[in-house]
């Protein structure tokens, strides 16, 4: 019978920690170095960011600095304009222009979104049919898009004006009696909102055109294969596949007529009597248009704009994601 020796079993020896048989530590993990593919897309980010702080951010700040303090044309020189909270944002509603000037706002807004719109769409799928001269047509009809601003309002005045204007004179051709477009209180609002129509009816159409060209043909043949006429045919194929491009159409055209300063300026200031002073055209006499200008005040103005502006990109925003998500 042998003997086996029995070699006694060595116990760890516990670490600093307590516990035995501890595994030791791995070294940290290696920092890594961005990749190249991550450099160049700071590189890209870098202007846009850039461009973003200088010309919006910053902006923003300054007009939002402007209508929390009491600024004069000295303090605005200095920079030493005392904090007033919304002492402005008080004096603006208090104000009697605020009334009719959001008045005007509204209306001038959503008649123009509306009339732009649907003119747009209607030469949408008028040039839709791919006839002759299909192309030469669109061409012109961009010209009021292209043409400066001031050049479309000049033109507009003079074709409005009650003396010697185009209009008037059509008018009493046909045995109408001449209206003052531009100096009655009743027909300015109408006249601007005329002129802006005009000038915003392109943009709808090109929009709205390359929209209806990336709709199937397809459909439009299945659909009348099974009876569908032309009036079917736009409200169950054309209408409702539009609706994303009838979206942001609708969206950029609302933010760029809330915002719009040179048609309205430079055919009625405003005028006569306030009849057609919007936002805009009231946060420019507040804060350019007076000997004595108020800057706080006239800035309160324009950052109500940039919230109505903001509201309705953040319902935009909102339907798009429900759309996505159904």
């Amino acid at each position: 019978m042998s003997h086996t020796t029995r070699v006694p079993h060595r116990r760890p020896a516990p670490d600093h920690s307590g516990a035995a048989g501890a595994a030791p530590a791995a070294p940290p993990p290696a920092r890594r170095r961005p990749s190249s593919q991550q450099w160049a897309a700071w590189a890209f980010l870098t202007p846009v960011t850039l461009y973003l702080v200088l010309f919006y951010a910053y902006p923003l700040y300054r007009n939002i600095d402007l209508s929390l303090r009491n600024y004069t044309v000295r303090s605005f020189v200095q920079g030493d304009a005392p904090f007033t909270g919304l002492q402005n944002y008080r004096t603006v509603f208090d104000d009697p222009t605020f009334a009719p000037a959001l008045l005007h706002t509204v209306v001038f807004t959503a008649v123009c979104l509306v009339f732009q719109y649907a003119i747009g769409l209607a030469l949408a799928v008028f040039f839709n049919q791919h006839f002759r001269l299909s192309a030469t047509l669109r061409a012109l009809f961009l010209v009021p898009w292209l043409l400066p601003l001031i050049v479309s309002a000049s033109t507009w005045s003079w074709m409005l004006n009650s003396d010697s204007g185009i209009v008037n004179a059509v008018l009493h051709a046909v045995g109408v009696d001449p209206v003052n477009w531009l100096t009655s209180p009743s027909w300015s609002l109408i006249s601007v909102i005329i002129a802006n129509i005009w000038i915003g009816v392109p943009f709808n159409l090109v929009v709205l055109y390359s929209g209806l060209q990336s709709i199937p043909a397809g459909l439009y043949e299945a659909a009348a294969l099974d009876g569908a006429g032309p009036w079917r045919r736009f409200w169950s194929i054309t209408f409702p596949l539009l609706r994303p491009v009838s979206a942001i159409t609708l969206l950029l055209g609302l933010v760029y007529t809330l915002k719009v300063f040179d048609i309205i300026w430079i055919m009625t200031k405003g005028g006569p009597a306030e009849s057609s002073t919007t936002f805009a055209t009231w946060s420019y006499q507040l804060g350019f248009g007076n000997l004595l200008p108020a800057f706080g005040p006239g800035a309160a103005v324009g950052n109500l704009l940039v919230v109505a502006a903001l509201v309705f990109g953040l319902v935009y925003a909102r339907v798009q994601r429900k759309q996505a998500l159904s």
